[in-house]
């Protein structure tokens, strides 16, 4: 597996991908949109500022005229703020909502092709919990770059904007050196880059922990989603069992884990608000300070000490742009690290794949038979697991495989294409559909009609097909409960979810048929009937079973021990 890139690398290069992609008119005028009204929030700024020292100059003369001209354009920019700040928001959450529909259906469409979800598990790298990735990580990377985005670029406007109006009122100050004078022009400016330059730096230093810590929480309440997912899914056969205890332990244990992290988290948060606190504090009262002087001496009105000091603000603020987002650029950054780390793993398993001399080959050929030349089953450490193994099946043939077990469900996986290691030649008919069968099918949430169909489309069967393939299979008790929702595996015993597998191998009518001990569940005799309804209703399938039943002797022609 290769090194991966820097940090900034790699996410330069997944965005690029967001700009190019197939909405790129619809993203690329909403972020011109989006950088327009940005500016235009800038200009607000500066005539908010503009008006402020108006209002002082007025009230430092008495004016009342002055006084009801501020007042008049006070109304005026309240209705433009208004007005500029609901387009804003409107536009920057289309953004945002663009920016994680894109990178959600990038990585979940990465990660569910070719087996690869299946791939990775057998494979090192960083991609544990893909779901809390792709749900919650991409989320925050979506919603949070389109955040600090926009804020970086605002606070360079205000950078460009307050630094003109910083340096024309900070007119020159002549220090004496005792050997000579040294006039500084704009002297309120070059404070501003030093204060906001030292507190960016001591921010820094506070800030580091808090990305680190906040990786961790993010894997820890990812750990502990998951162990109450597969609890759930596993509620009937822990309760057989009465290890209610045990999981219990188990939750507590990963419970535990999230504390440490959150107090560690909590450290590195209370360090940047008790830092940020005081830097917002001092900012009130330090342009104000340094501007009063000149004030005294008359060198400058009221209007022009606040607006010098609210551009000072606006400047420091600017410039602060990295202490003011250090929590929202480590989770940010948190979130984009754990999806780029699912890519790494994705791409490290693609690269597998496209090793030649590491992988089974699997190709199709023209004839109808499942050929196996010199197949060699290993891990992915290069554990060889199996002898070589050269065998040709025709066309309508049954073939019963005894032995491991686990080689092989291997075996299996190897002929799908989702456990490429070993060596060898897999051969494939190109005409005829393959069906697997494993020890439980998949039941996806949803109607009964759709749990059946699944994965074609549920208006690929009609209603006699399904009805007669569920008498066939013994579920007639379930016809009139087609359209109901509901979570199917919880519902349906081991026995009834089998039958329900046979349902669907009816309904797909396959040419080669890979059934992994998928009537195990089943009592002898129903076992037998599912088979012999294979052969009446399919006669010319090929059928390779995994099983230790001897039930069933007479419906296979062959035998294939591993």
């Amino acid at each position: 597996m290769s090194e991966p890139r820097p940090f900034l690398v790699e996410f330069l290069g997944l965005s690029r991908q967001f700009w190019c992609s197939e909405r790129k008119l619809k993203i690329r005028v909403t972020a011109l949109l989006l950088g327009f009204l940005t500016m235009l929030q800038m200009v607000m700024a500066v005539l908010l500022t503009k008006w402020s020292a108006g209002l002082f100059d007025a009230l430092e003369q008495h004016s009342m005229s002055g006084l009801m001209r501020q007042a008049g354009l006070l109304v005026l920019l309240f209705f433009a703020d208004m007005a500029l700040t609901g387009s804003h928001l409107v536009i920057k959450r289309n953004l945002q909502i663009y920016w994680r529909d894109w990178i959600t259906e990038h990585v979940f469409s990465r990660w569910m092709n070719s087996g690869r979800h299946y791939l990775i598990k057998n494979l090192p790298g960083e991609h544990d919990n893909p779901d809390g990735r792709i749900a919650e990580d991409c989320r925050v990377a979506g919603e949070s770059a389109v955040v600090l985005a926009h804020s970086l670029f605002y606070s360079i406007l205000l950078l460009i904007g307050f630094t003109q109006v910083l340096w024309a009122h900070s007119g020159v100050v002549t220090v004496n050196l005792g050997f000579a004078q040294l006039a500084i022009h704009g002297h309120l400016v070059w404070v501003a880059i030093v204060y906001s330059a030292l507190a960016s730096w001591l921010g820094w230093l506070v800030s580091r922990p808090l990305t680190g810590a906040t990786n961790a929480r993010q894997s820890a309440e990812a750990n502990f989603r998951a162990s109450l997912l597969e609890a759930q899914d596993n509620s009937q056969a822990i309760a057989l069992i009465h290890a209610e205890p045990c999981e219990r332990h188990l939750f507590a244990e990963l419970f535990t884990r999230i504390g440490e992290v959150w107090d560690a988290q909590t450290r590195a948060w209370r360090n940047i608000l008790m830092f940020n606190s005081g830097y917002t504090m001092l900012s009130m009262a330090f342009p104000i300070l340094i501007s009063a002087p000149r004030y005294i001496l008359g060198k400058i009105s009221l209007g022009t000490l606040m607006q010098s000091a609210q551009a000072f603000q606006h400047m420091a603020s600017a410039l602060s742009w990295p202490v003011n987002n250090a929590g929202g650029i480590a989770e940010w950054r948190a979130s984009v690290e754990r999806i780029l780390g699912l890519l790494r793993a994705l791409d490290h398993a693609d690269e597998e794949v496209a090793k030649p001399d590491q992988c089974i080959e699997v190709r199709c050929s023209d004839r109808p038979v499942l050929v196996l030349r010199d197949l060699r089953l290993a891990k992915h450490d290069g554990t060889v697991l199996t002898d070589p193994l050269s065998i040709e099946i025709d066309q309508g043939e049954h073939v019963l495989i005894n032995g491991n077990a686990f080689t092989g469900a291997r075996l299996f996986r190897a002929i799908a294409g989702i456990r490429p290691w070993g060596s060898g030649v897999i051969e494939l008919p190109s005409k005829g559909r393959l069906f697997f069968m494993p020890p439980r099918p998949h039941l996806p949430t949803g109607t009964l009609r759709y749990t059946i169909s699944y994965p074609s489309s549920r208006r690929v069967y009609t209603q006699e097909q399904i009805e007669q393939a569920l008498r066939l299979a013994g579920l007639e008790q379930l016809i009139n409960l087609l359209d109901l929702r509901e979570h199917w595996a919880t519902i349906l015993t081991p026995e009834e979810q089998q039958r329900l597998g046979m349902v669907r191998l009816l309904l797909n009518r396959p040419q080669w048929i890979f059934l992994q001990e998928a009537f195990d569940a089943l009592e002898p005799e129903v076992e037998e009937r599912m088979l012999r309804l294979i052969d009446e209703q399919l006669p010319e399938a090929t059928v390779l079973a995994i099983s230790h039943s001897t039930n069933g002797a007479g419906f296979y022609s062959r035998r294939l021990v591993l």
